[in-house]
């Protein structure tokens, strides 16, 4: 890590300390009110959001994740079986009634619920315990407002609170949290304070939205930039906590953070790496997908996912060690859908099952027999990020995808022409150099497709071999 980039993360690790004291004091509960499975399948059959692909203890565990993430200092969980919500609470008469006295009884300063709260539930039920509550939306929301780091983070993580915020403004005073983000929901000394109604944050989204347009002009630059000496983009995806930052770092011998935490990665990272016979490629850390991820941050997030959008490879990573592997693979599937790309794209998409080295042996065996079961074209790479197990493996199959628009050409250079040598190990991949003894140099190179005419310019005697590797 470069110097410049370990002490702004000090400054920052120093701007979240007072935020981390107040939640590691705050004493929280998790509930988790999910439908009977019934009640799921009746609603995932009606094309409903609430499918009954994950179990209750994946999800209240993840819950506690979440909430563990920004160190809240969680005393325990609770799960609920519901067969339909409750318009004006979510949850039954009996069921508030019994977390009332456990609430009181514990000294609980903060609930956490997980699922998506309307408003008018979510005052119900402040009212009724008569304590702080928070949805699994607002939590994320928090999550995002302590993890960002660059200028774009932050507003993108502004603009979804407020969104957020916005919808819950109903005659009273509303506390905003600092412009970074962080812990809305928990107040405190020394946060400003202001009266939020929606004329004011709307006036604040729209200038938000303007610095926005900024920043996404700026990336296009860069885009159109890395269009017109292109390396191919090799996209990471996946559910968080997969070990996204884990394979990055292994892939590009960089050092992003990587945490066995939820939203470790928040901001989008990029590095120039190899593949293995020379040619470079764009490799680019995205942030981690989630189960019910809030459809106004995949909104905010869009221009910082727009690297997953226009990449020639994306890596969907999978934790294939997690036990709930199968349905966080469906909610990563689904955000891709919603971000307009094909999951079916055996041209584009490769599976990585990561985390081989958690498996014992016959968890192994039967992983490897399911990736054999699958067709050539859609077969996933096991890998372990932390050992090196399959990466070569890997980066073959990224260069092996990327060759099936590719051209091979012969040609040669004399001495003199080392501009033009350069530029062929820039731009395209040389397969094989071999020096005549009149120092003439005659080489073999793979060029994409799309460059053939900047190579024809460059050397018109040229001779195509073949169109695939």
């Amino acid at each position: 890590m470069s110097k410049d980039a370990d002490q702004e993360r000090r400054r920052a690790s120093a701007a979240a300390e007072p935020e981390k004291i107040i939640a590691t004091g705050t004493r929280s509960l998790v509930i988790g009110p999910y439908l009977t499975s019934r009640a799921a399948a009746r609603r995932a059959a009606t094309g409903h959001p609430e499918g009954n692909l994950r179990s209750t203890v994946a999800r209240i565990e993840e819950a506690r994740g979440l909430a563990a993430a920004i160190d809240l200092a969680v005393i325990g969980h609770e799960t609920i079986a519901i067969t339909t919500p409750r318009p004006a609470t979510y949850l039954g008469t009996g069921k508030i009634e019994e977390l009332q006295a456990r609430i009181e009884a514990e000294e609980i300063s903060l609930i956490i619920v997980d699922c998506a709260l309307s408003p008018v539930q979510q005052r119900n039920l402040e009212r009724a315990f008569k304590v702080k509550v928070i949805d699994r939306t607002g939590l994320i929301l928090e999550i995002f407002g302590r993890r960002a780091r660059t200028k774009e983070g932050a507003l993108q993580v502004e603009l979804a609170h407020l969104n957020y915020q916005k919808s819950r403004l109903v005659r009273s005073w509303t506390h905003l949290e600092r412009q970074r983000g962080g812990f809305g929901f928990l107040g405190g000394p020394g946060e400003t304070q202001i009266e939020a109604d929606r004329r004011l944050i709307q006036e604040r989204m729209v200038r938000i939205e303007k610095d926005l347009d900024a920043v996404r002009r700026t990336r296009a630059l860069h885009r159109k930039g890395r269009t017109r000496a292109p390396y191919p983009i090799i996209a990471l995806v996946g559910y968080t906590n997969a070990g996204k930052s884990s394979l990055f770092n292994r892939m590009t011998a960089a050092e992003v953070l990587a945490e066995n935490m939820l939203f470790a990665t928040l901001d989008p990272t990029a590095r120039v790496t190899k593949l293995p016979h020379g040619a470079p490629v764009i490799l680019s850390d995205t942030v981690g997908f989630v189960s019910d991820l809030p459809t106004m941050l995949v909104a905010a997030f869009r221009a910082t996912l727009e690297d997953v959008i226009s990449a020639d490879i994306i890596l969907h990573i999978r934790d294939v060690s997690h036990g709930d592997t199968e349905a966080q693979a469906a909610d990563v599937v689904a955000i891709l859908k919603d971000l307009g790309v094909n999951p079916n794209d055996e041209t584009r998409l490769i599976e990585v099952w990561n985390k081989s080295d958690l498996l014992s042996d016959d968890e192994r065996a039967r992983v490897s027999g399911l990736s054999l079961a699958r067709s050539e074209t859609t077969r996933p790479v096991i890998v372990s990020a932390i050992t090196g197990e399959g990466i070569e493996t890997l980066l073959q199959e990224i260069e092996r995808r990327i060759a099936r628009e590719s051209l091979v050409f012969a040609l040669t250079l004399a001495p003199t022409e080392g501009r033009l040598l350069n530029w062929l190990y820039e731009d395209a991949e040389v397969l094989e150099r071999r020096d005549g003894e009149d120092a003439t140099i005659h080489l073999v190179v793979r060029i994409l497709a799309d460059k053939e005419a900047r190579l024809k310019r460059r050397f018109p005697e040229a001779r195509l071999l073949r169109k695939t590797p």
